[in-house]
């Protein structure tokens, strides 16, 4: 019988650690390995009890969970999931915790986060559980098997002979960091335009736009309706709506829409197959870290046009569940690492 996840609670608010413990304890699969109420409480039990996970606040007395996640990550190395208010101070904070080495976040206050709601019945454990049980090969119990490894070799399939005209980027936990690092390898003359979805919710977009534009060398913008997808430039999808591809004879723009009744927003099947309509083999998609399978149908609609689709490989996922998904499917030409990603995104023609 597998081991227990062992989580560590921060928060500074009983009701909330309440709830997270509840949640928690309901999937049969995680262990309460203790409860934290401030940042040096934290620091201070991260090191003693060394659980596999930390569910984190970010603002919180005597030290905040920015600072906390440095110190953990400086000194005692563990997976650490930020529990997030639904505001542009609260998205600030999140991506500042990122950056210190947070794997990813959720959402407080009945907001969107990345794949579910929160409260979600089932999104915060199945989150954790697949987090903490991706280490030393360990999988969780809602994954599915593993795909056998290929790194770098092209699989079954290769864009048709023709110009490039966008590159499209869908990801989900995990995924702020993964694309961070993707789109900073890009040279500010990069000759495609790059339209990227990440589920985020609304409030979280905007912020994480503004903060990819001014660590990469390439122009970063949050997509509005009928903005122009140019060369050298990324468009960042907004949460809880749709965004789709257009084009107008050599023109492409973004259409951005109500989210319907998708269960994500935005998208990556959305945004994909909209992109496979409108521009057929012209395309080059990549999906990086997630749960669950957003990406896959995009991805199968893309590659019956011609156009090439790569897939992040399980060691450097958070979560090899969308990836995982494209290349069981077949549908994946390549299976690279993280770091690789966006040197070979430089190099494609």
């Amino acid at each position: 019988m597998e081991e227990k996840v062992r989580v560590l609670i921060v928060d500074d608010s009983a009701f909330f650690r309440k709830r997270i413990r509840l949640q928690l304890q309901s999937t049969g699969e995680v262990l309460i390995a203790g409860e934290a109420s401030n940042g040096r409480e934290a620091v201070e039990m991260a090191s003693r009890l060394r659980p596999d996970l930390i569910t984190m606040d970010v603002a919180m007395p005597l030290l905040d969970g920015i600072s906390a996640v440095r110190e953990i990550m400086r000194d005692h190395p563990t997976d650490i999931l930020m529990v997030s208010a639904l505001t542009r101070d609260g998205a600030r904070a999140t991506l500042d915790a990122l950056d210190a080495g947070a794997v990813d976040f959720l959402a407080k206050d009945g907001g969107v986060t990345g794949d579910a709601a929160w409260p979600g019945t089932d999104d915060l454990g199945s989150r954790v559980i697949s987090i903490a049980r991706r280490k030393h090969g360990r999988r969780a119990t809602t994954g599915n098997p593993l795909v056998s490894p290929v790194a770098s070799r092209p699989l079954q399939g290769r864009r048709r002979q023709g110009a490039l005209r966008l590159v499209t980027i869908g990801a989900s936990t995990g995924g702020p960091v993964a694309v961070q690092r993707v789109l900073g390898e890009l040279p500010a003359s990069y000759p495609y335009p790059v339209l990227v979805a990440v589920h985020m919710p609304a409030e979280f977009t905007l912020t994480f736009a503004e903060r990819l534009d001014s660590v990469c060398a390439i122009e970063v913008r949050h997509a509005d309706d009928g903005d122009e997808l140019l060369p050298g430039s990324a468009l960042i999808a907004p949460g809880g709506r749709q965004t789709m591809v257009e084009a107008t004879g050599e023109r492409l723009r973004v259409r951005v829409m109500p989210g319907g009744d998708q269960l994500y927003k935005p998208s990556v099947d959305v945004l994909f197959g909209s992109a496979a309509r409108a521009l057929g083999h012209a395309v080059h998609a990549v999906v990086l870290t997630g749960m669950g399978a957003d990406g896959t149908a995009g991805a199968r609609l893309l590659k019956e046009r011609g156009s090439s689709v790569w897939s992040q490989d399980q060691a450097s996922s958070v979560i090899f569940g969308m990836p995982h998904a494209v290349a069981k499917a077949g549908h994946s030409d390549r299976v690279l690492a993280l770091d690789d990603i966006g040197p070979a995104l430089s190099r494609i023609t």
